[in-house]
């Protein structure tokens, strides 16, 4: 279940290089119709956010930066934690949230629209391989007979469902029984980011990354359909944030320096 939280976001202004440009009337009300900035956090995916054990409190790079847009907007901002990503992207289409940030797929463009890219990482996506495992590289594993597992509407399992030859895709609803297919031998292998994977690979002894990727990564603000002046606004947010230091400040802060990147500038 996903839980709520509001932040007031005139607050956070305070340590932005500059101010975000005020949208206009009509990408306002299209940012916000609510008259809040209802901003959705994939915290099962720590590149995206991640939720406090003890507190509660759901934190991360789509955080820090949503609290900016609805700061440059002029309104509030309402946090909407989402454990898993197969209801996020379900939500796009019920008016439950106004921005929200995921993985930039082809498959997703007739759900949402794309801001610019804003974090990018190369070869990030990969599998992690049980203990016992022959394969060692993305060739080895894409054999007849092998399978691996992936969540439901994540960027893994849409990418590895166009590319594999040979292995299939075992769909799961979320990051833990993801894992799970692969540690109880219902699958050969577990198809997310690297950031993901080392930390599941800790838990799992004689567990390891393949030493190749099957694709890289680009995230993106994704807004419901429809909403073209706010695209748009959001677009220039992304590319002043990008020249200001507010993404690379986020990604420092979450930690996550070394693993992604602040994506370049958008092709005019």
């Amino acid at each position: 279940m996903k839980k709520i939280a509001v932040i007031g976001a005139f607050a956070l202004a305070a340590g932005c290089a500059q101010t975000p440009p005020a949208p206009s009337p009509e990408a306002k009300s299209q940012l916000a119709p609510s008259g809040t900035l209802r901003v959705a956090v994939l915290t099962s995916n720590p590149i995206i956010g991640a939720k406090d054990a003890s507190s509660g409190e759901v934190k991360g790079t789509t955080v820090d930066l949503g609290r900016a847009l609805a700061a440059g907007a002029g309104v509030p901002a309402r946090i909407i934690d989402y454990p898993a990503i197969p209801q996020l992207m379900a939500d796009a289409a019920t008016n439950t949230w106004d921005v929200a940030v995921v993985a930039i797929d082809p498959a997703r463009r007739s759900l949402v629209d794309f801001a610019p890219a804003h974090l990018a990482a190369d070869g990030f996506l990969t599998i992690l391989v049980p203990p016992g495992s022959s394969a060692r590289t993305m060739a080895d594993f894409d054999k007849p007979g092998m399978r691996v597992a992936a969540v439901k509407n994540a960027a893994p399992l849409m990418i590895l469902e166009r590319t594999l030859k040979n292995a299939k895709v075992v769909a799961s609803d979320n990051e833990n029984d993801a894992f799970g297919l692969m540690r109880e031998g219902k699958a050969e292998g577990y198809a997310q980011n690297r950031f993901i994977l080392r930390a599941r690979a800790q838990t799992l002894p004689g567990s390891r990354l393949l030493d190749d990727a099957f694709s890289g990564l680009q995230l993106a603000f994704a807004l419901p359909k429809n909403r073209p002046a706010a695209a748009q606004y959001v677009a220039t947010f992304v590319e002043d944030a990008k020249k200001s230091g507010e993404i690379q400040r986020a990604i420092d802060k979450a930690g996550l320096a070394g693993e992604v990147k602040v994506a370049p500038p958008a092709q005019k």
